[in-house]
């Protein structure tokens, strides 16, 4: 190839052109393309027989169950701390000097305090494995899906026996978790393949 052949791409433009430096050249803007030139447009990503691709982002309803999740742990927070100062003040009052001599004080007294201390537990660990489903939502696979699905539904139906007027909050937390966890969205996300 010499300085002066045509189609050297190093050489300078020939009459006028521009340089494409090796580059498809592109139609401008508002023409129509013309069949076999740059290149092919990509097929849709699919997983392959007929099944959706799987989602790169985290779908909007799984997001929102993250979040419920997370709301979950916050008023658990709250429980273990109404649950401690209730049993707290309980154990102040058994120690009063007015009200150490009545035994039936004493005897209910102790079983109240007992249960509420048991209660904090029990908040406090259920608020732990709601923060650790709520953590989880970003890297779990199908069985954290079906465990969160589980705790969801446990907690729906503890919201509504025990604690009927403060676990409202929870049950209604709690179905929209399994029903955003449990759908289509969810069973994609948490199937999805992991690099």
């Amino acid at each position: 190839m010499s300085f002066g052949d045509p189609n050297n791409p190093y050489g300078p433009p020939q009459g006028g052109q521009q340089p494409n430096y090796g580059y498809p050249q592109q139609q401008p803007q508002g023409q129509p393309g013309q069949p076999g030139y740059g290149y092919p447009q990509a097929p849709p990503v699919s997983a392959g027989y007929g099944y959706p691709a799987a989602p790169t982002s985290m779908p909007g309803t799984v997001s929102a169950a993250r979040v419920m999740l997370w709301v979950i742990f916050g008023l658990q927070l709250v429980g273990v701390a109404l649950f401690a100062i209730s049993a707290a003040s309980v154990d102040a009052a058994k120690n009063d000097e007015q009200l150490k001599d009545d035994a039936a004080f004493q005897q209910l007294a102790d079983y109240s305090s007992g249960m509420l201390w048991g209660l904090v537990a029990f908040a406090l660990v259920w608020g732990v494995i709601a923060l650790v489903f709520a953590i989880k939502v970003g890297s779990g696979g199908n069985g954290v899906r079906i465990a969160t699905m589980i705790f969801a539904i446990i907690t729906a139906i503890l919201g509504l026996y025990p604690f009927i007027l403060v676990g409202l909050v929870h049950t209604v937390l709690a179905v929209l978790v399994a029903v955003f966890v449990g759908n289509s969205n969810g069973s994609a996300w948490y199937k999805r393949p992991r690099y």
